[in-house]
């Protein structure tokens, strides 16, 4: 693109202000802002700054609307682990490990966002929350994935892939690349862990400008995890799917911890379901707990954000005490391909944008970098789940907070979701797992732990023990291991000490 061309571009969307430190740039540094201009469509750009600016003038008064609409799910379109029996949970696993067996299900992993809030500079995935093994999230996902495999090729005879889908962004697809490569993508085949991108988006002013954050370079940020939709188009990955069988998909977020991945109940419940569209969720803590809901408003199903909620429709109750409206969202959603498929052709352009209002370091008029104290610019991003009204069978999943969800979003000294609690969640499932199966501890002198199933995020659990998933993907299979055994905690059970505690290794 020449220089005529990119002002001829920016003054149709009244932006030819990002054009004037031109004078300044060497060279090379116009070529990088030529490249970068050309991936902007005038009359997109112009309707992004429009809209950005307009969102941030005044509350929508969608709340109230909200609050007078609203309705739980249908006891109908839920299921739940801890309120169905045996037989049927079975039932479920079944047909998911059906299903993944039958190379019909993938997972798709959200990963675009950076950790700015963990107080880190690269993607979350690659933290290392301080388990004894040293894993990081990717790795334990990873690992997941190996695993969940193994159990559907030994139940039904057949060597079976799980494809892993990774959405990254302009920050966080090189580094996340980088360190797939450098771990031997963690036992993979790479051919079966495909990395996309996500479309970014600029940051713009409250007077609807592009916010400039070099002298050549434009203020971008990814346009939220909705921008999934797209991205899918962009990268052909729904041909990809196609190609590959895959029926069903998985969708989740980088953060949970304790995400299972391509889970064959959850999978099972929504096949047998014919079920388009689910989302797993967990019951409110609390009645103003900060997570969306899953509901229907007017009808349609959908998330209502907290902030909408107000404090009465936040708290109100069943007869028996039981919240209303307790389905917590944890962005961990079921979709079939032709569904994604539907979206992405005739409705992505449709979804809401939310507004998020930052701190977004500039040049000023010098051309000085400037880190602002306060607000002031607009990141527009799309919500994953903004989808759920496009379905034409929706249906939730409740799962337990403590087996299932643990986000790491803080850095420690937070009061939730930090490094420490989400590494007691993960110890603590797995002490649970180890003493269920028969396990007895013993402190560092070789005296009993007093074994106690139930402990917080604020304290470690009686005995640390880390089971790999490679040896068990959720606590399958450990009686053959542990039973009537004692282990020294701090202790690592991994593939190679398991066999060894075997009967007759």
């Amino acid at each position: 693109m020449s220089f005529e061309e990119a002002t001829a571009r920016l003054q149709a969307a009244g932006q030819t202000h990002v054009l004037r430190f031109w004078s300044e740039l060497s060279a090379e540094e116009k070529d990088v802002f030529l490249d970068e201009l050309s991936q902007l469509d005038p009359e997109e750009l112009s309707q992004h700054c429009r809209a950005a600016a307009e969102a941030a003038r005044g509350a929508s008064g969608e709340g109230e609307r909200l609050d007078t609409h609203m309705e739980p799910v249908a006891a109908e379109f839920i299921g739940s682990v801890c309120k169905s029996d045996k037989e049927t949970l079975k039932q479920w696993d079944d047909e998911g490990i059906l299903q993944i067996a039958e190379n019909r299900v993938a997972v798709l992993l959200l990963a675009g966002g950076q950790g700015t809030r963990l107080g880190v500079s690269y993607p979350k995935g690659m933290y290392n929350v301080g388990l004894p093994s040293g894993k990081t999230l990717y790795q334990i996902q990873a690992e997941r994935i190996q695993k969940v495999q193994k159990l559907a090729n030994e139940k039904n005879g057949s060597k079976c892939t799980v494809p892993w889908y990774i959405m990254t962004s302009e920050f966080t697809l090189e580094p996340t690349e980088k360190f797939f490569k450098e771990n031997g993508y963690f036992g993979l085949d790479p051919s079966n862990v495909i990395m996309f991108e996500q479309r970014m988006i600029p940051a713009v002013s409250f007077d609807g400008k592009i916010i400039l954050e070099k002298k050549n370079k434009i203020a971008m940020a990814p346009d939220g995890n909705g921008g999934l939709y797209r991205a899918l188009v962009d990268n052909n990955v729904l041909e990809d799917m196609e190609k590959r069988g895959v029926q069903y998909v998985h969708v989740y977020c980088v953060d949970n911890i304790l995400v299972k991945l391509a889970d064959p109940v959850f999978i099972g419940f929504c096949v047998s379901k014919g079920a388009d569209c689910g989302a797993k969720v967990v019951e409110k803590a609390y009645p103003a707990e900060p997570v969306g809901v899953v509901c229907r408003v007017d009808g349609i199903y959908q998330v209502v954000e907290y902030s909408e909620l107000k404090p009465e429709m936040a708290e109100r109750r069943h007869p028996g005490g039981e919240l209303v409206y307790s389905s917590g969202n944890i962005c961990n959603h079921f979709f079939t391909r032709d569904f994604l498929q539907e979206v992405a052709q005739k409705f992505q352009g449709q979804l809401k944008q939310h507004v998020a209002i930052k701190k977004v370091p500039f040049v000023d008029e010098d051309g000085s970098l400037v880190k602002p104290t306060k607000p002031n610019g607009i990141k527009m991003e799309k919500f994953v789940f903004d989808v759920f009204q496009f379905s034409k069978k929706f249906v939730a999943f409740e799962v337990l907070r403590e087996e299932e969800f643990s986000p790491l979003k803080n850095a420690d000294g937070a009061p939730v979701d930090t490094p420490t609690t989400v590494r007691r969640s993960l110890l603590a499932q797995h002490y649970r797992w180890a003493v269920q199966a028969g396990a007895n501890f013993l402190d560092e002198h070789g005296n009993p732990i007093t074994p106690k199933l139930r402990t917080g995020q604020d304290v470690d659990p009686p005995a640390i023990c880390e089971i790999s998933p490679l040896v068990s993907y959720f606590g399958e299979g450990l009686d053959k291991v542990l039973k009537q055994k004692s282990l020294k905690s701090p202790c690592l059970l991994n593939e190679n000490n398991a066999k060894s505690l075997l009967p007759n290794s």
